[in-house]
């Protein structure tokens, strides 16, 4: 299977990428489906049943709204944020739908989009199953589709055990393990960030590569200027008030201020930013999923404002580097929340982000692998267990400290030589079996921990 940093990374809507942007993602190829296969002239009627994970938190994570842009035919990289919510409460007001923007269907918002609190598909806790009827009710196509982590979506004919889209590209220097990457980084003399080039080379030339990661770059810087600009109380009834504008204004008036840890306030609001701009249901880049997108970002930032000679050509590998770490997570354990807990989320982030930092540090590979490995052992266990089935609490704030453990990961790496007890891969391992030994309420179903300890107001 074949990964590139550009299904690492990529825009999309908050607050959630499994629960949110891979329904949508699901929804409208389901609805192009239909198109496609000659089936939505005959459609009257499509419908719509979330399970798992997917029918406890959906109403919280926006996963009913977004099957629903799906179906007409919206996308999460370019659909209008600012009136996403209008074009959903407009087909419920009118009892109707434009599938695939163009074709009228009867809606009823009650009946044709159902979350199943208690009831599970086989393959993955983010299940969902769409139908289109016809006139006499008739079922004229019915499909299932999993949300995998991080935006990612498979088909229900899928086997339960694949955990990435099928990419059949023959690369120059394939890699399933750290071990294999670092024996690949020794045996040509390359950096991780070279190895990833030259395999993403196989995909686009370098200018169209570099072109694409400085875009996504560029979303992300004004995802955060956008969250230090917008005030107020987030949505969702927890009545959360955005802090990343009072700390920024804090921030840039106190210019005069020597305090020796004054950047990890910095990385905190950047952090805070991005995840607030994610809960409030704005762009923002998945790395590896909404829930945790503040933390490369945050990191990023860091790098670009506080390491003397940061570049754009730093970034670029800082992306790299991360890509590289995230895809060992995403083919050896899972992104994602409801499968393996929120060490799967917020601890892969933790993990990239430190390699990618290492690694423009003029980090060894060894140094780099060391980072990762160092930022997920210190997320090990943690439960995904948000307040309300909002991505708000513990998320937003999470992020915000995770990217403070990614930096602390790399300046340490960085004073070793690399050699260390526990791999990268034993890391992996581990978080694997832990999500497999956590119990379901503390994966992302807001049953246990702080979603039943904390009352809701």
């Amino acid at each position: 299977m074949a990964l590139s940093v550009l299904d690492l990374f990529s825009v999309g809507i908050g607050p959630s990428s499994s629960h949110t942007v891979g329904p949508m993602r699901a929804a409208k190829l389901f609805a192009d489906g239909l198109k496609g296969d000659g089936h939505l002239s005959a459609t009257k009627r499509v419908q719509a049943e979330l399970f798992g994970s997917l029918g406890a938190t959906g109403r919280g994570h926006g996963s009913d709204k977004a099957v629903v842009l799906g179906f007409k035919g919206l996308d999460p990289e370019t659909v209008d944020t600012a009136t996403a919510d209008d074009q959903v409460a407009a087909a419920a007001l009118d009892a109707e739908l434009w599938v695939c923007g163009d074709h009228r269907v009867d809606f009823n918002w009650d009946e044709d989009v159902v979350l199943h609190r208690r009831k599970s598909l086989p393959a993955h806790p983010n299940g969902m199953t769409f139908r289109a009827l016809d006139h006499g009710g008739a079922v004229l196509s019915e499909r299932s589709f999993y949300s995998i982590g991080g935006g990612f979506v498979v088909d229900g004919d899928v086997d339960a055990g694949d955990r990435v889209v099928a990419d059949a590209t023959v690369l120059p220097f394939p890699f399933t393990t750290a071990d294999e990457l670092l024996e690949i980084c020794k045996r040509e003399g390359m950096s991780i960030s070279d190895v990833m080039l030259a395999n993403e080379l196989t995909w686009r030339s370098e200018a169209e590569l570099r072109e694409k990661l400085l875009a996504l770059w560029a979303v992300m810087r004004e995802c955060v200027d956008n969250g230090c600009a917008a005030e107020g109380i987030l949505p969702g009834g927890l009545n959360v008030r955005r802090r990343a504008p009072s700390l920024f204004q804090t921030l840039t008036a106190d210019t005069g201020v020597t305090d020796p840890l004054r950047a990890m306030e910095w990385v905190n609001l950047f952090a805070l930013a991005v995840n607030e701009e994610n809960a409030a249901g704005g762009r923002i880049v998945t790395a590896p999923t909404n829930g945790a997108a503040g933390i490369v970002p945050a990191v990023l930032h860091y790098y670009v404002k506080f390491v003397p000679g940061a570049n754009d050509d730093g970034v670029v590998r800082f992306l790299l580097a991360a890509a590289a770490v995230g895809i060992l997570f995403k083919i050896n354990a899972s992104i994602s929340g409801a499968e393996v807990g929120c060490q799967g989320e917020v601890g892969s982030a933790c993990s990239m982000a430190a390699a990618g930092l290492c690694e423009v540090l003029a980090g060894t590979p060894e140094q780099v692998e060391n980072a990762a490995e160092v930022g997920i052992e210190h997320n090990l266990g943690l439960t995904c267990d948000p307040v309300g089935g909002l991505v708000q609490i513990p998320c937003i704030e999470r992020n915000a400290i995770a990217s403070v453990k990614a930096i602390n990961a790399a300046r340490l790496s960085l004073h070793g030589d690399g050699s260390h007890k526990v791999s990268l891969d034993k890391a992996i391992k581990t978080m694997r079996e832990t999500g497999a030994d956590m119990k379901t309420k503390y994966k992302e179903t807001s049953r246990g921990g702080l979603a039943v300890n904390v009352i809701e107001c």
